[in-house]
């Protein structure tokens, strides 16, 4: 019997240190006596306390499974309830749609991303102007597209870089050693462990550069953010006048995003300033080489395929002809069907990234669910509304940044926008004021919310996927890294909103 209870503990969350093992279990038991004993709010925000920690310790164990196990113990403790975690999943079944779609997507576009990129990388030496254009590009993509389609986007590139120096630096001669993979770095650290520390960091800095471009754009316009397009139908703006209520806020923030960039690349703190390593260059420049002696014209064919279904990709998405997700599962079925890629094995391999992460969006809206059923929130929203309205704009965009920084900004925004419309219907504030509140709340979700992985999907996607443990990035050093960006949007913003009062 003891050998069978080792062996329970042992599969337990598996290779996960015995003290992170100890910390679930010893969440799972204080959250009833935490309900029991002081109230359902207190177990509520212990609650969102315990899976912001599973987030930051992703690294030790993925997400998904602790914080899966809070879900199930707070509906079974009904703190929420099945049928509010399936309301929260139909609103934000666009996401979910997206995340399973639309990166299959671009795992299907992969060779030719990895074509444009490499060239771009290899062309352009200077790592301030590199850092510019990823986060630039990024931003401009994310206004007119969608914020989580960029990011698998830069995820799909830096995967590919990394593979690409990864088998090179671990062949020993021509010999690739027996059970590569590239989880395993016992050879390329022993052979080269100052450029992979490096190339490491170069990766890093590219990626937080180009996720923090996502947030810059994705404020800008209505289909920038879901949140966005919610906002924007509840105050009845178009594209054409979300685009310029948003303006005073959007242009100087913009400004501020690159110039701060501009300043951690030539200081190089906060964990930026690393170059690309000569020898990694070396490396993807003799595999661009080698590549294009060996393209056939089949090769040259998928890449021209690849090209067509992107430009479909960017009319679809920039004309919103349907959800992102749709789009992404058309973007499939083209580059599959025309690639001649029929077997079931190499389409199911997209969705690996993918699913993952999508099952843990649906456990992070079980917690949202939990925020929402015992009224979190509310208190700060009564407190916000009830002080004299020249105050109201600045107090939102600090309240729905500070919120969305520990909650899902489509939440956050879904509250706020809902609790002031309801106002305007009382006639309590003035229409003018209530789009004023829109902008407060629309900038709020997403300028102040890059504080934290889980403030905005794009970098929890970062933080959970494939590429995340392999350049060392953590949620702590994503919260570091953010750290310069959240301060500089944080004022910026919430400076442009008070002016606009």
């Amino acid at each position: 019997m003891t050998s069978l209870a080792r062996s329970f503990a042992g599969n337990f969350l598996g290779n996960s240190p015995i003290w992170y093992k100890q910390s679930i279990l010893f969440f799972l038991i204080l959250n009833p006596v935490v309900m029991l004993a002081v109230s359902p709010v207190a177990a509520g925000w212990l609650l969102v306390a315990e899976f912001i920690f599973t987030l930051a310790m992703a690294l030790k164990c993925y997400p998904l499974l602790p914080g899966g196990l809070l879900a199930i113990e707070a509906l079974a403790l009904g703190l929420t309830t099945p049928d509010a975690l399936y309301t929260e999943i139909s609103h934000n079944l666009p996401v979910l749609l997206l995340l399973m779609f639309m990166v299959a997507g671009i795992f299907f576009m992969k060779d030719l991303l990895l074509l444009v990129f490499t060239r771009l990388l290899l062309g352009v030496r200077s790592k301030t102007r590199l850092s510019l254009m990823f986060c630039g590009a990024a931003a401009v993509l994310s206004g007119f597209l969608d914020a989580l389609t960029v990011t698998a986007v830069i995820i799909a590139v830096a995967m590919g870089f990394y593979r690409i120096y990864h088998k090179a630096a671990s062949a020993q001669g021509e010999q690739i050693p027996d059970g590569y993979s590239l989880t395993n770095d016992k050879d390329v650290e022993r052979l080269h462990p100052k450029d992979l520390h490096q190339f490491r960091a170069f990766l890093r800095s590219l990626m937080m550069h180009g996720v923090v471009g996502t947030a810059l754009g994705g404020v800008m316009t209505m289909v920038g953010e879901p949140q966005n397009l919610l906002i924007a139908k509840t105050v009845g703006w178009d594209f054409a006048e979300f685009f310029c209520v948003m303006l005073p806020i959007s242009a100087p923030v913009f400004v501020a995003g690159l110039i701060t960039c501009l300043i951690l690349e030539k200081t190089k703190t906060f964990g930026y300033g690393a170059k690309l390593p000569s020898a990694v260059r070396q490396v993807l420049v003799a595999k661009d080489e080698e590549k294009r002696a060996n393209r056939t014209q089949e090769a040259v064919a998928a890449l021209w395929v690849q090209g067509l279904a992107g430009l479909c990709l960017i009319a679809g998405l920039a004309l919103h002809v349907a959800e992102v997700g749709l789009v992404g599962l058309m973007i499939i079925v083209l580059i599959t069907a025309f690639n001649g890629i029929t077997d079931e094995h190499r389409i199911g391999k997209a969705f690996e990234e993918a699913l993952p992460f999508t099952s843990l969006l649906v456990v992070f809206f079980a917690v949202v669910a939990v925020i929402h059923e015992q009224h979190l929130f509310q208190p700060v929203i009564e407190f916000v509304l009830s002080q004299p309205q020249h105050q109201q704009a600045g107090l939102f965009f600090v309240a729905n940044g500070v919120l969305s920084m520990i909650s899902d900004n489509v939440f956050v925004a879904t509250v706020y926008i809902t609790e002031i419309k309801k106002a305007l219907t009382e006639g309590l504030i003035s229409r003018e004021h209530f789009e004023l509140l829109a902008v407060a709340i629309n900038s709020g979700t997403n300028l102040p919310s890059v504080a934290t992985p889980n403030g905005q999907a794009a970098f929890l996607f970062l933080l959970t996927s494939a590429i995340a443990p392999l350049i060392r990035l953590s949620y702590g050093r994503m919260v570091i890294m953010a750290l310069p960006y959240t301060v500089v949007l944080g004022v910026i913003g919430y400076v442009a909103i008070v002016s606009m009062q």
